[in-house]
This record gives C-alpha cells, structure tokens and sequence, in this order.
C-alpha cells in the first residue's frame, strides 16, 4: 500500500514490528523516551535508539510552560510545527512513535499528531518490538513542511469541561511520585448532575 494515501482513520492507533519492517522507508520512527525522574531521554537514544529513527525531545517539542493552564500543557504550534518540521516530520508525513516506558511517553506525540490530522501510531513492544536491533548513529535529518495550526479546541478537554460536572469518568495516570507533589485533579460538581 502507498503510504501517501493512508489516511489516519486507515491508521491504527498501534502498529506492530512486522507493519514497521514493511513500511520503515516510507514513515519517520520517533523515539519519545522521557523519564519523570530526570534521567536523559537524549542519552538514552544516544545509547541505542531502533535504526533511523529521530530523537523528540518533549520538555523542547512536546509540552508548554507549566502554569495556570495546568503542569506540561500543550506547546504552543509556533514551537510545535518548527520541532516537527527540523525533525522530518512534515504534513504528509507517517510517523511511527515508541519509547520505553509502555507508550505513555510516545502517546503524547501520536495523541499531538492525530488531533491536528496527521498520521501516526504507537509502536507496539516500543523499543523491544524490533528484538534488539539498535543503532547509535543519529538519523539523518531532512527538515520537512510542517504548517502550524492551532490546537482544534472540539478535540481537547478543559479544566472547565472537568468541573462543570461533564459526564464521564476521569482517570489520573500520573505516576504515584507525580500526583502526590502537583494539585489534585479537581472533582466535577455533581450539584448540577440531574
């Protein structure tokens, strides 16, 4: 199948190593390694990363300034659209992302792109998927036309859409360590629950 016309709802939200062996010439592999304690993503790529794939860095790329919109909001697109485009992920772009960590890293990134229309899925198995095969030589980056645009506000939740009662469930996966030294998340007021 030409990758130029999958569209995103052709694109599961989770592809396998076999789907990334078939299609690695024509998709961008982004490796998302963050980790909560301060350890470097960055050297942990440096240290072994799946062959050709692009480092994304998510304190630079992938998260706002902390403050009253809440801790690591979304990044503004004018910082946003450049981090994608010097990385070669442009609008037309496929990109298959994975980390070390279950996807909770990586989700950012494809949660990110699909909200503005583009493709990409989490790797399943994340760095392990491909039993072992590790580069340490960085990809080759061929910057890409990444238009901005802004956040679709219908796809985002607001912490007013939270607290006015909307129903639904909310479920916190911050780390224990995480959740206990932020705010809570607030409770919905169930006053006006009918």
């Amino acid at each position: 199948m030409d990758d130029s016309r999958i569209t995103q709802e052709d694109l599961p939200p989770f592809v396998d190593a076999p789907w990334l062996k078939a299609h690695r010439s024509s998709v961008v592999t982004a490796d998302v390694r963050w980790y909560l304690d301060g350890a470097s993503g960055r050297a942990a790529y440096d240290g072994g990363h799946l062959p050709d794939a692009v480092f994304v860095d998510l304190d630079a790329w992938l998260s706002g300034k902390s403050g009253p919109h809440g801790l690591n909001p979304l990044p503004d697109s004018e910082v946003f659209a450049p981090g994608m485009s010097s990385l070669g992920i442009g609008d037309d772009t496929t990109v298959i992302a994975y980390d070390d960590a279950g996807g909770v890293i990586a989700a950012r990134l494809v949660r990110m792109l699909r909200a503005l229309g583009h493709r990409a899925a989490l790797l399943d198995g994340g760095i392990d998927a491909l039993n072992g095969q590790l580069a340490t030589a960085p990809a080759k980056l061929t910057p890409a036309t990444f238009t901005p645009s802004p956040w679709p506000e219908a796809r985002l939740t607001q912490l007013e859409d939270i607290t006015a009662g909307a129903a639904g469930i909310i479920i916190d996966a911050r780390a224990s360590t995480e959740a206990s030294s932020c705010p809570p998340i607030p409770k919905p007021d169930t006053s006006l629950a009918q």
